[in-house]
């Protein structure tokens, strides 16, 4: 067995009971100090104070869809990134050149993104 494996168990363990008290602590302080005055307004979906409009078709901007697909592609590129920051030193030179060509292509991909007006909200 390998030397210290039961103290790096008894760390997770402590650290897993103490999020799960501190969460468990939360929850029970929300309950005791929510206030618990109801309304017929407040029980509408949106607790806003704007009565909601009938149910009607709408059309949404197709550039809402474009720039959450545009999140996902980098927020996956930082996924790809950070293992690859851990094995930077240790690796090989070829290493340090197939990332420099992954973030080529995501550059291209972000440069034509934003020359298309995919990342503008008008």
């Amino acid at each position: 067995m390998v030397e210290g494996f039961a103290d790096n168990w008894t760390v997770i363990a402590i650290g897993g009971a103490v999020g799960l008290l501190v969460i468990g602590g939360m929850f029970i302080a929300s309950y005791l100090l929510a206030p618990r005055q109801s309304s017929e307004r407040g029980r509408i979906p949106y607790e806003c104070g704007i009565e909601t409009p009938p149910f009607s078709w709408s059309r949404t901007n197709i550039r809402y869809y474009v720039f959450g697909l545009a999140f996902l592609i980098f927020d996956v590129e930082a996924v790809f990134l950070f293992p690859w920051t851990v094995i930077f030193l240790e690796a090989a030179a070829a290493v340090f050149y197939e990332m420099l060509i992954f973030l080529g292509i995501l550059m291209f991909g972000l440069t034509y993104a934003w020359r298309k007006g995919a990342l503008s909200w008008k």
